[in-house]
């Protein structure tokens, strides 16, 4: 039988396009294979296809999805497609087709026999808690200009779940968080609605220049941080466990 891949971008939009596309071909799903971003390795007997985001198509089968599975699979479906994984776009569309013929859509994530929603649950989960640990360990450091920035390295693309936390706690206030990882910019004027700016070529060494006090602030609060600790109860293992060290280098308080 005939293999068919369709080569997608890692987005959710270039993927929920590629759903469309392999529901419109109108072969056996178990032909069709969603992939994200090219491979080494072509296999043999198998098409290719290169399928080009479509915002419309993208809205069609995301519409779809969150009236047929239902709003919880529909964000646990997001989350999955905010995942590092270059497998998510396979696992992604198999969920869908399980789902679709299930007689109650809705339960799909309830599936966890099924290999590929049980990979789409685990990246997930994986996700969440990515994004829930950056809401807790994400600092802000003031500009000259008066704006707050932060910059993080986060694993997966959590960044646009971060922005309605910290929209709705700081909506006065003018801030940026910067994902050095994707070149990503996710702006927030005051009083204003957030927004995603790509800029492969930023110059972030000009978000260094720090507002008059800042300096001093962050050095108040290591000193804080030290005082504070209890020099018998030091614990580095465990530390390390609740607080990984990749999150540390972004932090204000594990600095030089």
């Amino acid at each position: 039988m005939e293999e068919y891949y369709l080569i997608c971008e890692d987005s959710p939009e270039g993927i929920f396009t590629g759903i469309f596309e392999a529901y419109a071909m109108r072969k056996a799903h178990e032909s069709i294979h969603i992939q994200v971003g090219e491979e080494e390795n072509l296999r043999l007997f198998a098409v290719y296809s290169h399928i080009v985001p479509d915002p419309e198509k993208s809205l069609r089968v995301s519409s779809t999805l969150e009236r047929r599975l239902g709003p919880e699979a529909y964000v646990d479906i997001c989350c999955a497609l905010a995942s590092q994984d270059t497998e998510k776009g396979e696992a992604v569309y198999k969920t869908v087709v399980c789902g679709f013929r299930m007689k109650d859509g809705k339960q799909v994530m309830g599936n966890l026999s099924d290999p590929y929603v049980h990979k789409v649950f685990e990246l997930a989960r994986n996700v969440k808690n990515e994004a829930h640990h950056w809401k807790e360990f994400l600092r802000f450091q003031e500009l000259e200009s008066g704006v707050l920035f932060s910059k993080i390295g986060p694993k997966n693309n959590i960044i646009t779940f971060l922005m309605p936390h910290f929209s709705d706690r700081l909506p006065l206030f003018d801030f940026m968080i910067y994902d050095e990882n994707r070149k990503v910019f996710a702006v927030h004027p005051a009083s204003g609605e957030w927004y995603l700016v790509t800029d492969t070529e930023a110059e972030t060494e000009k978000f260094e220049n720090y507002a008059k006090d800042e300096k001093m602030y962050q050095e108040l609060f290591k000193y804080f941080c030290k005082t504070i600790a209890i020099k018998e109860r030091k614990n580095i293992k465990l530390q390390q466990n609740m607080l990984p060290l990749w999150f540390q280098e972004y932090m204000v308080e594990f600095g030089e």
